[in-house]
């Protein structure tokens, strides 16, 4: 672990955020960001449809809540532990330099404490409120984020993304397990869509601001290989992710509409995917190499395919 007493090199202490000049209402918001709460979005998002497939229909509403604010609990004490030990080189970056720790708003000491007591109370609350098993994979996918993506593979590796990327697939198995008490392969086949998801949704970020990952020396993918390669590795997940989302027809989850809704958004995604290396192949870069456009088109996707996941029970 990167030792960082007080303050993260690079950050300057000044009265707005030294000790007793810190304003009660943008101290909460700092807490709050500590959470990462656009993130966690998508993890609900990922959530709550996979609900109605399990219960072939509208889930019991109170755990839905009950699932909804473990998990947001618990991914929010991922997130907070992610930012205490990721301070040093949150420092260095332009997209991070505004986090709680980097400004001085909240300290280590605070946000570690906040982390442990997220991660204690998610725990507890899954257990009493939704299921023993639902409290177990959502203590595993905290612990799996912070320990193996952050303390491990982030800084090592450039299949940081995609290996670390399994903890944020859990969502989806917490989702089926709170209303079934158990796992099956439908919840299996959604979280390898997830998986196969996050890196070619991650990396066209990671192409737009290598500058900082590099300057942190974090060894993403585009840092290491030149867009070419990153270009070619999105589409080969890409095509993965959308054969993988196509198997609950077959499998006999879904009616109609979730594999029509499924094809159809595939289908633009590998539009996207393949339209980015061309671009790539071609030497394109800086603005016009349009790496942002699939990556907001990624969270289009994925939210458009859950909200399919959900509908279909209503139309078998």
């Amino acid at each position: 672990m990167t030792a960082v007493e007080s303050r993260p090199a690079g950050v300057l202490e000044t009265s707005e955020t030294s000790s007793g000049h810190r304003p009660f209402g943008a101290r909460v918001l700092a807490f709050v960001a500590l959470t990462k709460p656009r993130v966690i979005e998508l993890l609900l998002m990922t959530t709550v449809p996979v609900m109605f497939l399990a219960a072939q229909g509208v889930p019991d509403l109170w755990l839905v809540v009950a699932t909804c604010v473990g998990g947001y609990l618990s991914a929010g004490g991922a997130a907070a532990f992610n930012m205490y030990y990721d301070r040093d080189i949150d420092a260095l970056m332009e997209r991070t330099a505004q986090r709680p720790l980097v400004t001085g708003m909240v300290s280590p000491r605070e946000c570690l404490v906040f982390a442990f007591a997220l991660a204690v109370g998610s725990t507890a609350w899954f257990w009493a409120l939704v299921n023993p098993l639902s409290a177990m994979l959502s203590l595993g996918a905290l612990a799996f984020y912070v320990v193996v993506y952050t303390m491990w593979l982030k800084r090592r590796t450039s299949q940081n993304i995609v290996w670390g990327g399994i903890a944020g697939c859990m969502p989806v198995l917490i989702g089926w397990s709170s209303v079934t008490n158990e796992v099956s392969w439908a919840a299996v086949i959604l979280f390898l869509v997830i998986f196969f998801w996050t890196p070619p949704h991650y990396w066209p970020l990671s192409m737009k601001v290598k500058d900082d990952y590099e300057r942190a020396s974090v060894p993403m993918l585009p840092v290491i290989a030149g867009n070419q390669a990153v270009a070619r590795q999105i589409v080969l997940y890409s095509w993965a992710m959308v054969g993988v989302s196509l198997l609950l027809w077959p499998l006999g989850y879904t009616g109609w509409f979730y594999p029509v809704v499924a094809a159809a958004l595939g289908g633009f995604w590998l539009k996207e995917a393949h339209g980015l290396q061309a671009r790539a192949r071609a030497g394109i870069t800086g603005a016009k190499l349009k790496e942002m456009r699939l990556f907001h088109w990624s969270i289009t996707y994925v939210s458009l395919l859950f909200v399919a996941v959900a509908v279909d029970p209503f139309l078998r």
